[in-house]
């Protein structure tokens, strides 16, 4: 745990969640109530749909064609995946993303309460929802991201969330977009479980850690170049999953 800790204290976009979060808990510790539970409830939910929904259609897009963009999409995902034991790459180089994220979904929250609780009520709802929930969620995703690709000793949580999560890398990139423990059933609910007979019929060594694209694209290359990789990734089997 404390490995995984330490890698999740210096994440830029944890960092500027925290007060956030702390905003959250103070409503919730000043105005305690059973709306304000089912806040915390739709908060972390939500938060998962979003981590799905991100990861595949918005990390796993169509590759752009101009380089500038592919870079933008190399350094947020397409790197993780070339590179997936480096810690550079387990989150985006935008840092105020989820910020801009949250108070986004917050604002949205407010406006869609208002009229049925009031501005103090949507307010606080909407706070606990967003900057207690989902950023707790969002944590609590970033901690199994994370654990997943250390190779360090995991007990039988540790080793759960890493089988799971290196089924997405390692065998069907096209499955299995679900990172945090126990939500595997929103990728069956969507129709992209680990499947291992797909994934067999999907698997192509060559193109496995490159997301199908050819290894020698030069828009890999050039991006690998411009984040400072080697031309071309070493290590294709899978880290040890202790």
């Amino acid at each position: 745990m404390i490995p995984t800790l330490r890698v999740l204290m210096n994440m830029g976009s944890l960092q500027r969640l925290v007060p956030f979060w702390c905003v959250g808990l103070v409503v919730l510790i000043a105005s305690p109530s059973w709306l304000l539970a089912i806040a915390i409830v739709w908060g972390v939910v939500m938060q998962f749909f979003v981590e799905y929904v991100m990861h595949r259609f918005l990390m796993h897009r169509e590759p752009p064609t101009d380089q500038s963009p592919f870079n933008q999409l190399y350094r947020s995902h397409i790197g993780h995946h070339e590179f997936p034991t480096d810690p550079e790459f387990f989150t985006g180089d935008d840092h105020w993303y989820p910020v801009r994220f949250g108070t986004l979904s917050f604002a949205l929250h407010v406006l869609c309460l208002w009229p049925f609780l009031g501005l103090a009520g949507a307010a606080g709802f909407a706070a606990v929802a967003i900057f207690f929930g989902s950023v707790t969620a969002f944590a609590f995703y970033e901690y199994c991201h994370t654990l997943a690709h250390l190779n360090i000793p995991k007990g039988w949580f540790g080793r759960r969330v890493t089988r799971d999560h290196l089924a997405h890398h390692y065998q069907d990139h096209h499955a299995t977009y679900h990172v945090s423990f126990g939500m595997g059933w929103i990728d069956r609910l969507f129709g992209t479980p680990h499947d291992a007979g797909l994934a067999r019929e999907r698997y192509d060594r060559k193109t496995i850690l490159s997301l199908g694209m050819d290894p020698t694209d030069l828009r890999l290359v050039t991006a690998r170049k411009a984040f400072g990789k080697p031309a071309m990734p070493h290590g294709r089997g899978a880290p040890s999953r202790q």
